[in-house]
């Protein structure tokens, strides 16, 4: 099909159209109609998206299932995918109809609530299908809306607050972003992404204002773009959004925020910092294993102290994203194998362990981690799942969490051992809160009264957490399901880069001479 990556991009987006302009009514018929319509719809997405998957050639290191017209101005809508992005698209559409169905409960402004999702899931594909940087940043930019109206409508107590300060963190970060594309386009003279990967940017050391840039041009486009995609990760110290973020979104906004919005920085990185700019990026590369240590180190520890269940997995997200980005800027096919494989593994462990907060949340009305204990005894199901996605989070051997920081770390090692030594104390510190978590919620006796009639999950429950066991589990014990798809792609990265990097070191070695 010619057309295939716009559809399954898009949608989502007819189906919130459907659902803004014929579906009428408050009643208990019109929310009913409005969840099965956004349950159909991101189920019909995910099928498609297994169409493109399985049409895909991961052999080919180009974009496949390009499609290219005539937008505005001169600009071209270009949409392709490769071996990196194709499988994070596959993530959203996977992800999504487990979020729709958690979101079964919501009973105040259903059809809104359904409309935001369907919007927020065309956003995030078109992020990783875009092939213009217009295009890019549009969809990029985009996806702050309905996460916004997610957050300030359906949020908690401090909802308002939690939503201005992600909205205004991640576009403060973006503004940059946006002045160092129009400076692309100024330099290529072009926007469309393929031909920016192949444009050699200016790495002639500058004087501004009296300072020496080294690495010249690519330093200054690469700090812009590691503003917006720090902020979207996000890395210490812009991290401070997402902890209040998670804690007031609803059970589906923060799986979603977890599982897929988290890696748009990451998949910036991929897509524009490392190949675009190579020079900068080895420049930078210590400046960001010094945050991304501190973010595993620093937030672990914050994650111990915390009283609500949110917060913890929120600020254990942070400690697992600096794995991400010491992975990317390492630069080798271990460390970007293990970023790309991290991210992917994140999306299913922590998007679970939010709707496993979910669960008793309903249930009980309250996060606070004291106020649990022995659930064991009256949910014996639900003592079993969340203890995979606990184990899954530290790491262990078996499960998808242990190859990406495993291949991480291997990677990190082969460019600066006391980065891997640093960062391997955040898997030691990573079991120590969530096991004192799971410890305090799970087991103990059930001497809490308000808990005696707590029920287990429920078969809808139980259905979503289904296919998220199964990939947890599958792409622990076989990874290449996931690297073999990626792996050629990222050679061909991992190539340009290196060639890029000697061809700068010749041309320093020749000046000193």
């Amino acid at each position: 099909m010619d057309n295939l990556l716009s559809l399954i991009t898009f949608l989502p987006l007819i189906g919130a159209a459907v659902l803004m302009l014929f579906l009428r009514g408050e009643d208990e018929l019109a929310a009913r109609n409005a969840k099965m319509l956004a349950l159909f719809t991101t189920v019909m997405t995910f099928v498609l998206s297994l169409a493109l998957m399985f049409g895909f050639d991961p052999q080919d290191t180009g974009f496949q299932f390009v499609e290219e017209y005539d937008w505005i101005g001169g600009l071209k809508y270009k949409m392709g995918v490769d071996g990196i992005s194709v499988l994070f698209i596959m993530l959203t559409t996977f992800l999504m109809p487990i979020v729709i169905g958690a979101s079964w409960h919501v009973e105040h402004r259903i059809k809104e609530y359904m409309i935001a999702f369907l919007a927020l899931e065309t956003l995030m594909i078109g992020v990783f299908a875009a092939l213009d940087l217009v295009l890019f940043y549009v969809f990029f930019e985009g996806g702050l809306i309905p996460m916004f109206l997610i957050v300030g409508i359906w949020g908690g107590a401090e909802r308002i607050y939690a939503a201005f300060k992600f909205f205004l963190y991640t576009f403060l970060g973006s503004v940059l972003m946006l002045v160092a594309m129009v400076a692309m386009y100024m330099d290529a003279g072009t926007t469309d992404i393929p031909s920016l990967l192949a444009h050699e940017f200016s790495s002639d050391t500058l004087s501004v204002w009296g300072w020496q840039i080294v690495g010249g041009a690519q330093t200054l486009m690469w700090l812009a773009f590691f503003a917006s995609f720090a902020v979207k990760m996000p890395m210490w110290p812009v991290h401070t959004w997402l902890p209040d973020a998670h804690v007031q979104a609803p059970t589906a906004g923060s799986v979603v925020l977890a599982a897929v919005l988290l890696k748009l920085g990451g998949y910036g990185f991929l897509r524009f910092s490392l190949p675009m700019f190579p020079i900068a990026s080895d420049l930078m590369a210590n400046f960001v294993f010094t945050l991304s240590v501190i973010a595993i180190i620093y937030t672990s520890l914050v994650a111990m102290m915390q009283e609500d269940m949110k917060k913890l997995i929120a600020y254990s997200s942070v400690a697992h994203m600096g794995f991400v980005t010491m992975g990317i800027f390492a630069a080798n096919q271990q460390g970007v194998d293990g970023a790309i494989f991290q991210m992917l593994s994140h999306g299913f462990i922590s998007g679970a362990l939010f709707l496993c907060v979910g669960v008793i949340y309903d249930r009980m009305h309250t996060r606070d981690i004291d106020a649990y204990g022995g659930l064991v005894v009256r949910m014996p199901a639900y003592a079993l799942i969340f203890m995979l996605f606990t184990m899954g989070n530290v790491g262990l051997p078996g499960t998808s969490g242990f190859v990406g920081e495993f291949l991480t770390l291997v990677g990190v090692f082969q460019v600066n051992t006391w980065v891997a030594f640093f960062a391997a104390t955040g898997v030691i510190f990573s079991a120590a809160y969530a096991l004192w978590l799971y410890r305090r919620v799970v087991f103990g006796d059930l001497i809490k009264a308000s808990l005696k009639g707590i029920q287990d999950l429920t078969g809808r429950e139980k259905l979503l957490f289904a296919p998220l066991v199964v990939m947890t589990i599958l792409l622990g014990i076989y990874p290449s399901l996931a690297t073999d798809v990626f792996a050629p792609s990222v050679a061909a990265l991992i190539d340009n880069v290196e060639t890029a990097r000697a061809a700068f070191d010749g041309a320093v070695q020749t000046a000193q001479q």
